[in-house]
């Protein structure tokens, strides 16, 4: 199992391609689908869905150049059914940086192990940074793809529409810190991480 991890947009959001043989996972398509097409034709590999940490504008920048170009369909939790679609809830409108809507999404996430192609995953719930927040775990690759929740000795901003940081804190102490700590953390902004050394150094969350 292969990660590839991109950093796109204004907001220098990482975008994920999670390849197996032939076949590969896009998660958060941030922007720039140029870049992420190359990215994919580079891997010779065939995308066989989109999946989505949360709607905020900055994850889903590119979405609909990538999702028509491949003609796959999209995973999100449904409590942000409506976001893909709304500037005013997905944040776009809030920063000046022009307005960014998509179709909705095709599939709703639920908890729990899911398989998509040749790759097993498991799903979780990870609210706090918005309220459909989720975090993708691979437990043969022994790594979690978690979104804007938990970072590189941060956490997620809380002060957008849906945010609640008393939930993002229960969210990473139940969800995150739960996992085996030599895991790997893939944040949707910045270097990976470990479960372990956040455990022992992160100043928001210990």
């Amino acid at each position: 199992m292969r990660i590839e991890r991109m950093s796109l947009g204004k907001l220098s959001t990482n975008c994920y391609i999670l390849s197996r043989g032939k076949e590969a996972i896009i998660i958060d398509p941030a922007g720039e689908s140029d870049k992420i097409l190359t990215k994919i034709n580079d891997l010779n590999v065939t995308p066989t869905a989109i999946l989505l940490t949360h709607a905020h504008f900055d994850h889903i920048g590119a979405l609909e150049d990538i999702r028509n170009y491949y003609d796959i369909s999209v995973y999100l939790h449904e409590l942000e059914a409506d976001w893909l679609g709304d500037p005013s809830l997905n944040g776009s409108s809030l920063f000046g940086l022009g307005q960014v809507k998509a179709r909705k999404a095709e599939h709703f996430l639920r908890n729990g192990e899911m398989q998509i192609g040749n790759v097993t995953l498991e799903i979780r719930h990870t609210p706090g940074h918005s309220p459909g927040g989720v975090a993708f775990i691979f437990h043969q690759g022994q790594f979690v793809v978690g979104g804007d929740s938990l970072f590189a000795g941060g956490i997620g901003r809380t002060d957008l529409p849906g945010g609640d940081s008393q939930q993002l804190q229960q969210s990473i102490k139940k969800q995150f810190y739960s996992l085996p700590k030599h895991y790997t953390v893939y944040p949707g902004h910045g270097p990976e991480t470990t479960i372990k050394y956040e455990k022992e150094n992160n100043p928001f969350v210990r």
